[in-house]
């Protein structure tokens, strides 16, 4: 047991991502099937919606649990959500894009490349939020 408390404690944050990541998953599968089989709600509209939620859920655990980002004044707050939410674009349309290269214009598998795209996406996610969006700041003594 305490081999395993020392692994936990070497890679807390790797887990924590991988859990809150399949949390957020869940999350936005939640919302987009409610909007689409329960609500009638387009598709698109329902895909639109369910990345949002997933996208503020995502923002809050990783903050609060993952990288443990104490700051909570307007102006940090406010740097980090829209970095974090720019962040998330930026990987949705290059996966788009990997997508559209592999499988439309070099006819690969779209599962293949949809997996392999999904795992570029958590990589770059994750260094983006390590390193840019909640990596630790010193508070300035005033």
């Amino acid at each position: 047991m305490q081999r395993i408390m020392e692994i936990y404690k070497k890679y807390r944050e790797l887990i924590e991502y991988g859990f809150w990541g399949v949390m957020t998953t869940l999350v936005n599968y939640i919302v987009y099937f409610s909007c689409t089989k329960l609500a009638g709600i387009d598709y698109l509209v329902s895909n639109v919606a369910a990345w949002c939620v997933a996208v503020l859920f995502a923002f809050l655990v990783n903050k609060v649990f993952v990288f443990r980002a104490s700051s909570w004044n307007l102006k940090a707050l406010a740097w980090e959500f829209g970095s974090f939410t720019s962040a998330r674009v930026l990987s949705g349309v290059m996966e788009t894009g990997l997508l559209w290269l592999f499988v439309q214009q070099w006819g690969f598998s779209d599962a293949v490349i949809k997996i392999v795209a999904g795992v570029l996406v958590i990589i770059i996610n994750y260094v983006f939020s390590k390193l840019v969006i909640f990596r630790k700041r010193e508070e300035k003594k005033g």
